[in-house]
């Protein structure tokens, strides 16, 4: 893919192991508030419940607030668990600051991120937020690959809106027949790209039918096939 220039990663569940993350720091949460419930039971629903909000926050349905606290007391629910608001928001926020400490990356991104960062100019795109992508990227030690890190909150809508792809070819000075989007979500990532005009590789690492002629990868060393 020689006329390919820029390469934009999504970072949650592409590249950074959101999932192991996320169950690490509702460990350490649920240990300092003494939260007596079923710890994996909890992240079993969570898990749905979500993605559920992550969708919400993408259709702009709820605000940032309304996920962090709806998805926490959501789960509660599920699982028979009476939790006083105190609590939700004490949790909302301690997730929040522990998060980005946990940082477990998928097999493979360090290897690959080296390899591509030398013919091409790397960037991400997230609709995470600012204050725990930064030190995600930090953090776990990836930042020196990339150029620009665009977020949803820098560019003011959510992928797949079309605008934030087009934010981030300007402040990239990209162009999107140069561009190529890597991403696990299908409508964030690959649709919302591709609907831009960008060429696109989808992250189906739980082997899914495709439905379309799209390239895709199990893991994040076969990005070499194409790249």
């Amino acid at each position: 893919m020689k006329h390919i220039k820029h390469i934009f990663f999504d970072l949650d569940h592409t590249l950074w192991d959101f999932e192991t993350n996320s169950d690490i720091a509702f460990e350490t949460i649920f240990k300092k508030h003494e939260v007596k419930a079923d710890l994996q039971k909890f992240l079993n629903y969570y898990r749905e419940i979500n993605e559920y909000y992550w969708k919400l926050y993408r259709e702009e349905k709820v605000t940032k607030e309304e996920m962090r606290l709806g998805r926490l007391k959501d789960t509660f629910v599920k699982i028979n668990k009476k939790v006083d608001m105190q609590l939700l928001e004490n949790l909302s926020v301690d997730y929040i600051k522990v998060l980005p400490h946990h940082n477990r990356l998928f097999e493979g991104t360090h290897e690959i991120l080296e390899h591509l960062f030398v013919n091409y100019k790397l960037h991400i795109i997230t609709n995470g937020f600012n204050e725990v992508q930064y030190k995600k990227i930090e953090n776990s030690g990836i930042a020196k690959y990339f150029d620009k890190i665009i977020t949803s909150e820098d560019a003011g809508v959510k992928k797949p809106n079309p605008i934030i792809f087009e934010y981030a070819l300007e402040i990239t000075n990209a162009v999107s027949a140069e561009s190529i989007m890597i991403g696990d979500n299908w409508e964030a990532d690959i649709m919302g790209a591709k609907g831009a005009g960008f060429d696109v590789i989808f992250c189906n690492f739980n082997a899914e039918p495709v439905s379309e002629n799209i390239k895709s990868v199990t893991n994040l060393m076969e990005i070499k096939r194409y790249l």
